[in-house]
């Protein structure tokens, strides 16, 4: 498995903060770099899969932890 390049801990954030903030992280990154983003909230996952599929970012993965979810996104070459 790739290891992400970047991890950002977001627990704590509810909406839309964890967005706003995986993109600012995205936006700095190379394509083809990972980002792991922690979070607690509940939609996190679904809006992080909304801001890949808008931007032409690749949702790699999103596990449940026990502390909230950790998803994977790989910067893509935006739209």
């Amino acid at each position: 498995m790739h290891e992400p390049n970047r991890s950002l801990d977001l627990r704590g954030l509810t909406c839309p903060l964890p967005v706003l903030k995986a993109r600012k992280a995205l936006s700095a990154m190379p394509v083809g770099a990972r980002l792991e983003v922690l979070t607690d909230d509940p939609k996190a996952p679904a809006d992080l899969a909304e801001l890949c599929a808008a931007q032409g970012h690749r949702f790699v993965s999103s596990e449940a932890t026990a502390a909230g979810h950790r998803t994977v996104i790989e910067r893509g070459a935006g739209r």
